[in-house]
């Protein structure tokens, strides 16, 4: 029977009582098209402008950039939307599901690297927010992201509800300020001129390939802990489609401006307050002072999901141990202002500098997130086939066991032989050089361990 939405949006409180136990159905509420206007609001963002000037800046030209850009894009975007639609089936958080391949205890692995994933993201959103604030605010970098951290703990305190509010207008926000800015950069610029910037280099077309799909397969963590509330019998594939569709089209959008910026930019986009630069292309007085606003409410959606997410991590690998999947309202708190706290102690040290460490840290979260997408994916749609005994996830006794050492081997694998053809800052891999500086690493993380795990899988008795 179809659930009544509006009276189980109702009866919810505005504070979440929920954390990572099983949301039943009587709390069900919702509509796929809240999935649309949070994750284009998580996504029509500077730091989206950024990762996509990032093609640019590391000597992608502009057409090209804007290509790989694309497709990387659409194929992360569908391994991010695949983990989405499993959040109304299961009505859990997103990490808590890797107990079925992990094990209860051993699903702590990846989501150690989860929780690093939210600190990075959060502190260089919280740079580039900070920027923001302290243009519009006239006070110093400092004091920006400060406050800025204090709105987002308010918001990750109150919720999902809030969450999915404050992603509606969001939305709307983002929307506004983007064709606004496009239109000065159309009036005003030479986008002609920009576009014939072509000499095509495979190396920085796969690298371009590389940012948008690792943008988009980082989400993958936390995705369904934003559609796990949504009624039971929504259809996988409207779930499926809303989040595609928002996330690849607001962050094509952001990164689109973020290429026509870094190439009108030249030299000058590496050396700090981008963010000053990119309002700065057409718009002074009020205008400006409302881009910079804007910008940084545009953060707040995001970086609340971050915060969000890592109380889910942080609840799941805590309760993993204690076998107790209830989570206080002081637990909450606790985990939100150990996690901001963290990201507040990072984007103060590193405001300086945090572009050159972005990309490298972007890159490299390809390494440890792609096969445990591909682990995941393989187990819920071909493995078990939607079917988790939502019970046993909750058991460190029960049939997934503590430790699940052949879906362990299978992830540990999937980061090894990415190894030789891993091409970042900081790591060069021995393969590299032979492929003309491709970096491939994100390919072989997907395909190995996904075909890896599913013969594995298949040999062993039903865990689902």
């Amino acid at each position: 029977m179809t659930q009544d939405r509006g009276a189980n949006a109702a009866s919810n409180p505005i504070v979440e009582r929920r954390a990572i136990d099983h949301i039943p159905a009587s709390e069900r509420h919702g509509r796929p098209f809240s999935q649309f206007t949070l994750w284009i609001a998580a996504n029509l963002q500077i730091t989206a402008v950024i990762t996509g000037a990032l093609a640019v800046v590391l000597g992608g030209d502009v057409v090209w950039s804007l290509v790989g850009l694309l497709i990387g894009q659409a194929l992360g975007g569908a391994v991010m939307a695949l983990h989405g639609a499993q959040g109304p089936r299961l009505g859990l958080p997103q990490m808590i599901s890797s107990r079925v391949q992990f094990g209860v205890w051993g699903a702590a692995i990846p989501i150690v690297l989860v929780c690093l994933m939210y600190i990075g993201f959060s502190a260089t959103g919280t740079v580039l927010s900070g920027q923001a604030l302290s243009q519009l605010l006239g006070v110093g970098d400092a004091a920006g992201i400060v406050i800025f951290a204090a709105v987002v703990v308010v918001f990750a305190v109150l919720g999902y509800r809030v969450i999915h509010a404050v992603g509606r207008v969001a939305s709307i926000v983002g929307i506004i300020a983007f064709a606004y800015m496009f239109g000065r950069l159309l009036v005003d610029q030479d986008i002609g001129a920009l576009l014939g910037n072509q000499h095509f280099a495979l190396s920085k077309f796969l690298l371009a390939m590389s940012l948008s799909a690792s943008w988009q397969i980082a989400y993958g963590p936390y995705v369904a802990d934003y559609s796990r509330y949504l009624p039971e019998d929504t259809p996988p594939r409207r779930v499926f489609w809303m989040v595609w569709l928002g996330s690849v089209i607001g962050s094509q959008v952001a990164m689109t401006f973020g290429v026509f910026a870094a190439a009108l930019a030249g030299d000058r986009f590496g050396h700090g307050q981008q963010v000053a630069f990119i309002v700065g292309l057409g718009a002074t007085g009020t205008i400006a002072a409302l881009l910079y606003l804007s910008i940084a409410f545009g953060k707040i959606t995001i970086t609340t999901l971050n915060a969000y997410g890592s109380v889910m991590s942080l609840a799941t690998i805590v309760s993993g141990f204690r076998g107790n999947a209830r989570l206080s309202q002081a637990g909450r708190l606790f985990y939100v202002l150990l996690m901001i706290g963290l990201t507040l102690w990072l984007a103060l040290a590193e405001r300086d500098s945090f572009l050159k460490q972005f990309s490298a840290f972007l890159l490299f979260l390809l390494t440890f997130f792609t096969p445990w997408s591909a682990i995941n994916l393989v187990d819920y749609y071909f493995i078990n086939r939607e079917q988790y005994d939502i019970r046993a996830i909750a058991d460190p006794d029960g049939r997934y066991g503590r430790w699940n050492l052949a879906g362990i081997a299978c992830y540990v694998i999937g980061v090894v032989v990415q190894i030789p053809f891993i091409d970042t800052p900081f790591y060069t891999g021995g393969l590299v050089a032979s492929l003309d500086g491709v970096d491939i690493s994100w390919i072989v993380g997907l395909a190995v361990p996904a075909v890896l795990y599913f013969l594995t899988a298949k040999r062993q008795p039903a865990r689902g």
